[in-house]
């Protein structure tokens, strides 16, 4: 265990599966204070006892729960340094495919979730200073496909507002930064189980073809660009877009 997040408290979403359960672990590992947030209760309760943290119910879609769930983290702590929007969920289906109530949904979870986190955690993070908003969003939120266009539009809104809320804290607060991270296809469950629904279709080895290193991500490896961002070690970023693709975006 090393302390390069020691005495920073972090919240993190989607944190009771998947990459938010990885980040979770490499923050604590970190001497990090974390709290996990998920709407899953009995999968979220089992995280947080695994991981030996802090855990609270959260629909990231509903603005009620935020101010929520900000109130008790100022009540049991009284400060907020690092905040991981990481939930998200997908949306296969091309533009004529798709209709209007996965669209919303999509983007409900993947992008207004975004929003709300980021609006409603910058005051106590303001006032705990040292901030660090880390927005997880995806390689599809840069570089599209034909047949995910609620998901693309979703991450790619996801890049563009933290920008946005990063221009923000720069001119209210130089305590506070907001980055972006891209992640290419990375070994978690939801990928793992589009693998194995057609092994027929060698999906796994179709997606590792789109990546020049030739190998899918793993969660550490998002997770180790989640602690870089939540650290000191990148105070003077903000405003910018993390790719941990594998080369994709260079092809």
């Amino acid at each position: 265990m090393s302390e390069r997040l020691k005495d920073k408290v972090a919240l993190i979403t989607g944190g009771a599966q998947g990459l938010g359960k990885e980040m979770a672990k490499s923050m604590l590992a970190e001497s990090a204070h974390v709290i996990i947030a998920d709407i899953n209760e009995d999968k979220l309760v089992e995280a947080a006892k695994e991981l030996s943290c802090s855990h609270l119910i959260l629909d990231v879609t509903k603005e009620e729960q935020w101010q929520s769930v900000i109130k008790q983290i100022t009540d049991d702590t009284g400060s907020l340094n690092i905040l991981v929007n990481n939930a998200g969920i997908g949306g296969g289906g091309d533009v004529e495919m798709t209709d209007s109530e996965t669209w919303d949904l999509v983007h409900r979870v993947n992008l207004d979730s975004v929003f709300l986190g980021c609006k409603y955690a910058l005051p106590l993070m303001r006032e705990s200073g040292n901030g660090s908003i880390i927005n997880i969003s995806s390689m599809s939120g840069i570089v599209a496909s034909h047949n995910t266009a609620a998901y693309n539009s979703s991450k790619a809104a996801v890049r563009h507002l933290s920008k946005s809320v990063a221009l923000h804290c720069a001119k209210s607060t130089n305590l506070v930064r907001c980055n972006s991270i891209h992640p290419v296809f990375t070994r978690t469950a939801m990928v793992q189980s589009m693998i194995d629904s057609a092994p027929e279709r060698d999906i796994e080895n179709k997606l590792i073809q789109q990546i020049p290193i030739r190998k899918l991500a793993e969660p550490i490896d998002i997770a180790n660009a989640a602690v870089f961002l939540a650290s000191d070690e990148s105070s003077f970023i903000t405003g910018t877009e993390l790719l941990v693709d594998g080369g994709l975006s260079a092809t």
